[in-house]
């Protein structure tokens, strides 16, 4: 393989030059990226200074939609967590956070919980899955707050029952903890729970979501909550830099989101279980071992495992890129541990929804081929 820069340049030109992307879609430029954004009707209007205008504007939106009494916009979701977190110890006055040790500030964010904040972690279980109502309950441990990812991604993009949910949620107020959402991709989470956006968000005292993962916004995360909350936390903000001078490429793309990509999730969500039930179709008896993690998937994001190294996963699927202007597979990453194990996440979006069963079974076959 060539080196990663060179790889990684290659990979994106050929993906870019496909006529059918099955996961995650094709690469946009810059210029594609910037062009719906032009359709705005308050383009005329003054740029944001210091978080007013339009910023102002898609915080409204998203309390809106959250139906909570406020929300802040964040320049990433690291830092709106990290505000979250810090404020929920200092009205509880317990620095302790109960989450998943899959969670994302356990494994994306270089300690910043307990290097920035002094915060400190607990893991109510290590099952992959999100804790319990009696987890919750029969942990040893006091704890301030209870962060629940929703879905946990690194686990498979998981999700409990509506009941499990609301049960673990009771068990942590029955210890006078409070609950904050990583609502990251929440978005996508109402089909599989069967309630609104609202009332996910009600049970939890805040709400993490961003604006790029689910959204194809440019940058950008937002924390909704109780009115004085918020208004702690936009200080927090500026107190670690988030409080930018201009932010609105970013929240144009954000509301763009809203309008545009909100409504389809429903739609990727229905198609994401066709597309993983064509990939297990596809595999089995075709590879030694291969797993979709989960087989029915909770949102429209799942994960597919293979007995093979991660370069020449990856060096297969562009060579099929390449030669077919077809890609199946995303990125892959070998298995940490596992010699020989390669794992992939599956976004089922936009590009993907052209894609019917048969046309997955065939684009795996003709992947295997270039896989040797």
């Amino acid at each position: 393989m060539d080196n990663e820069e060179e790889f990684k340049a290659r990979r994106l030109a050929a993906l870019r030059d496909c006529d059918r992307v099955l996961c995650s879609g094709r690469p946009k430029s810059m210029r594609e990226r910037l062009a719906p954004l032009t359709a705005y009707d308050g383009l005329d209007a003054p740029a944001d200074f210091y978080g007013d205008g339009v910023v102002a504007e898609l915080e409204r939106r998203v309390a809106e939609l959250l139906g909570t009494k406020g929300a802040a916009f964040f320049p990433t979701g690291t830092m709106a967590q990290q505000v979250a977190l810090r404020c929920w110890a200092g009205r509880t006055g317990n620095p302790t956070v109960a989450l998943h040790p899959l969670a994302h500030p356990e494994t994306h964010e270089r300690s910043a919980l307990s290097t920035l904040t002094g915060l400190r972690t607990v893991h109510p279980t290590t099952e992959q899955r999100l804790p319990d109502a009696d987890e919750i309950h029969d942990f040893d441990e006091p704890f301030g707050t209870l962060m629940l990812e929703l879905p946990l991604r690194d686990a498979g993009f998981i999700l409990p029952t509506w009941d499990g949910l609301t049960a673990t949620v009771a068990a942590a107020r029955e210890r006078d903890a409070v609950v904050h959402f990583d609502g990251a991709r929440l978005w996508e989470c109402p089909p599989h729970f069967g309630h609104s956006l609202p009332e996910i968000a009600a049970l939890a005292d805040s709400v993490y979501v961003s604006f790029y993962k689910s959204l194809e916004g440019i940058s950008g995360a937002a924390l909704g909550g109780p009115a004085d909350f918020i208004a702690e936390a936009k200080a927090w903000r500026h107190r670690y830099g988030g409080l930018l001078f201009q932010q609105w490429p970013a929240v144009l793309s954000a509301l763009h989101g809203l309008d545009h990509e909100l409504p389809r999730l429903p739609e990727y969500v229905a198609h994401a279980k066709v597309v993983a039930a064509a990939l297990g179709g596809a595999l089995r008896g075709s590879v030694p071992y291969f797993r979709v993690n989960p087989e029915t998937p909770y949102t429209h994001q799942f994960q597919v495992w293979l007995a093979a190294s991660a370069e020449a996963l990856n060096e297969a699927g562009v060579r099929q890129a390449e030669e077919t202007k077809t890609a199946v597979f995303g990125k892959w990453f070998d298995v940490g541990g596992a010699p020989g194990l390669a794992m992939t996440e599956v976004t089922v979006a936009a590009s993907a929804l052209e894609w019917t069963p048969e046309d997955v079974a065939i684009g795996v076959a003709d992947f295997l081929t270039y896989l040797g």
